[in-house]
């Protein structure tokens, strides 16, 4: 497996290894000792979830005040453009963000570590998303920030409107926000 800085040095793009021929490809998506080996991280997962969203479905900036959630995210049909951003007050990259591509072509994953918050953009027909957590989801700990919010300049590659849920368009902006210490 490749491993990838972003612009984050905490967010990790990850290259698999894909063998594949005129049958189709196998890669193994995840071993804990080689995830551990090539990015230094010993992550714990506890829950898989997947998700299915059409074009211009925009979910995100999601995160835990408590229960904070790493992420290992891959996107199994489909294309996104994800998003990761550093919640952490004591960081020097508070409030700074990593921007990916993630498809079902390239096979990349995206390591999103506990203390940031996440979201993508739907860029194909429809994407199918699979991402691993560090920790259970707990709702009531659940906030969002503002996918527009003006001070982070995201540059999302809209086609339009985004489609939002009713969580995602009441986003806070990240100045009006609850973060990590």
């Amino acid at each position: 497996m490749n491993v990838v800085r972003t612009a984050l040095p905490e967010v990790l793009v990850l290259e698999p290894k894909v063998f594949g021929d005129a049958r189709g490809f196998f890669y193994e998506s995840y071993n804990r000792k080689e995830f551990a080996a090539t990015t230094g991280v010993d992550a714990d997962f506890v829950q898989d979830n997947h998700s299915c969203s059409a074009r211009n479905v925009l979910r995100g900036l999601h995160y835990q005040v408590s229960h904070a959630q790493g992420k290992l995210i891959r996107v199994i049909a489909g294309e996104v453009f994800d998003v990761a951003l550093d919640m952490r007050k004591s960081s020097p990259n508070f409030g700074k963000f990593a921007a990916v591509t993630l498809s079902a072509d390239d096979k990349r994953m995206l390591w999103v570590p506990a203390g940031f918050a996440h979201g993508f953009l739907v860029l194909s027909e429809h994407a199918e998303f699979l991402y691993k957590t560090t920790d259970y989801w707990h709702p009531e700990f659940e906030r969002a920030i503002a996918w527009n919010d003006p001070d982070l300049s995201i540059p999302w590659p809209l086609d339009g409107e985004p489609v939002l849920s009713a969580k995602d368009r009441s986003g806070h902006r990240l100045k009006d926000a609850e973060v990590y210490p």
